[in-house]
């Protein structure tokens, strides 16, 4: 087993499910530790049921650790996950700044499970929005080889953090009162709206969620012949990410085949019962750590097309999850269990 894990950012929305996740799950370890800002050092946390002291984030707090997991901002990501690596720990990262990094690799257990055990750095955990699409086009990208995905995600509040959903209940609750809410966290009233940009506008009109989808597709799956285009929605829903996915594969795969396919890769489960209404929705999958997969159907305007839709708990398996199995895989690699 590890030595020591230490947990950075175990105060935020991610944070507390990983800590969660780790207690469901059993992950084994001789001794935790628990970094935050300044701000937060001194303050207890419970963990297992034992009180622990959060420490203060600075380089030399690495020193002892043999695994870092990180949920953090970018820019505290930059700062200080390089003196985790001078430290000589293995770092599971959560944030956006090392995805793209020719040398780091961005990891789904179920699709890319080597990339983590050669991984000689920090390891990427991807983009909430890019997991669902990743893991649904693996099958098939196996199958039959997937050429194009045109792909549309309606993103939930709790993608912000924890203001995402406080904003959107008290919002909710002033537009019902006919009153003006002051949002912090949307550019845009997110009650009763759906707003088409998060992050911030890049080349082409295209936003940074939307390349981020674009980029760390093609690098999951290895392959950057696939043509992507991504368009990004927030909606009010509080938790819970939902991807309109249309596929586009070298030969045609049909509905049916594509379902055995999508049942039999890890980590998906299909719902697709249509007359029955049965379909995946947010309420039906929160609190769940898979991807879930339904209204799959053949493209009507390409006879190599394959339209369908995924849910997936963008704050579970689109982060603290996936995270979690990451340093699963590695103790099962490197000890063997």
């Amino acid at each position: 087993m590890f030595q020591c894990v230490g947990i950075v950012g175990a105060t935020g929305a991610v944070g507390r499910i990983m800590l969660q996740l780790l207690t469901e799950r059993n992950f084994a370890a001789r001794e935790f530790r628990f970094l935050a800002s300044k701000r937060s050092a001194g303050s207890k946390l419970n963990f297992r049921g034992q009180a622990y002291t959060i420490e203060e984030l600075r380089p030399e707090a690495f020193a002892g650790c043999d695994l870092v997991i990180a949920s953090t901002p970018d820019d505290v990501a930059a700062e200080f996950l390089p003196a985790a690596i001078k430290a000589g720990c293995t770092v599971i990262d959560e944030s956006g700044y090392w995805r793209m990094h020719p040398d780091v690799a961005l990891v789904i257990p179920e699709v890319n499970p080597q990339a983590a055990i050669n991984a000689k750095g920090i390891i990427a955990s991807p983009n909430c929005s890019a997991t669902p699409v990743v893991m649904a086009a693996k099958p098939l990208h196996d199958a039959a080889r997937v050429t194009r995905l045109i792909v549309t995600t309606f993103q939930a509040v709790s993608g912000v953090g924890l203001s995402g959903t406080t904003e959107l209940l008290a919002g909710t609750q002033a537009s019902l009162d006919e009153q003006d809410y002051d949002y912090q966290s949307f550019a845009h009233p997110i009650a009763f709206n759906a707003i088409p940009q998060i992050g911030s506008f890049k080349e082409d009109g295209y936003t940074s969620e939307e390349l981020k989808v674009v980029n760390e597709t093609k690098k999951i799956l290895g392959d950057d012949s696939i043509k992507i285009n991504a368009t990004c929605v927030r909606i009010p829903v509080p938790n819970c990410h939902c991807v309109s996915i249309t596929a586009e594969t070298e030969r045609p795969v049909s509905p049916d085949e594509a379902r055995r396919l999508f049942a039999a890769f890890p980590g998906l489960v299909v719902v697709d019962d249509p007359s029955q209404g049965r379909y995946p929705m947010p309420i039906n999958c929160t609190g769940r750590d898979e991807v879930f997969i339904g209204r799959i159907r053949r493209d009507l305007s390409n006879p190599n097309g394959l339209c369908f839709w995924a849910v997936l708990d963008n704050v579970r398996k689109g982060a603290a999850t996936n995270a979690v199995q990451i340093a699963e895989l590695l103790a099962k690699h490197r000890f063997g269990k």
